[in-house]
């Protein structure tokens, strides 16, 4: 396997395990604490009603459901955690991949939160950052957490992914 096709793998397993690091955070949050886990049938909800040309919704919530939703959120979401761990191994270069460390890969989840604060919550009807929300500040801070949970994950399954691999 040559040596471009083994660090793409690489960067998608990484991808994958940071993804997977922020729902471990959430499973823990709702064990312990009884915090509530993100929705992602409400991802699907929305993709599935961008082929009719509804992009934007007054109430994600309220809207009717559609079939597999469930399924497309989460596998929406998985897709969005490698995509961003591409977008992260572009700029952070094949020497962070050679040598995570932890710095770049936080700072690079914390980014990606502008994600949801300026794209999904405001075509959810949560408003800009969550502003629409009964506590912006707490869902802010979720979000926030969820995605500082990526990048520890990226930085936990860097050389994790480069042993195994």
């Amino acid at each position: 396997m040559s040596n471009q096709a083994l660090s793409f793998i690489r960067v998608i397993s990484i991808g994958l395990g940071a993804t997977l690091t922020t729902d471990l955070w959430a499973l823990f949050l709702k064990l312990a604490f009884n915090i509530a886990a993100p929705n992602f049938c409400l991802v699907g909800r929305w993709l599935r009603y961008m082929p009719e040309g509804s992009f934007r919704h007054s109430n994600i919530a309220s809207v009717p459901q559609k079939s597999r939703e469930c399924t497309v959120g989460w596998i929406a979401h998985y897709m969005i955690g490698i995509t961003f761990a591409i977008a992260f191994a572009a700029l952070a270069g094949n020497n962070w991949l050679q040598h995570p460390t932890l710095i770049p890969a936080l700072v690079f989840g914390v980014v990606t939160v502008l994600a949801p604060f300026f794209i999904m919550q405001p075509s959810f009807g949560l408003g800009f950052a969550a502003s629409k929300m009964s506590n912006p500040t707490h869902a802010r801070l979720r979000s926030l957490m969820n995605h500082t949970a990526f990048g520890i994950g990226l930085f936990l399954f860097g050389p994790l992914v480069g042993w195994v691999l």
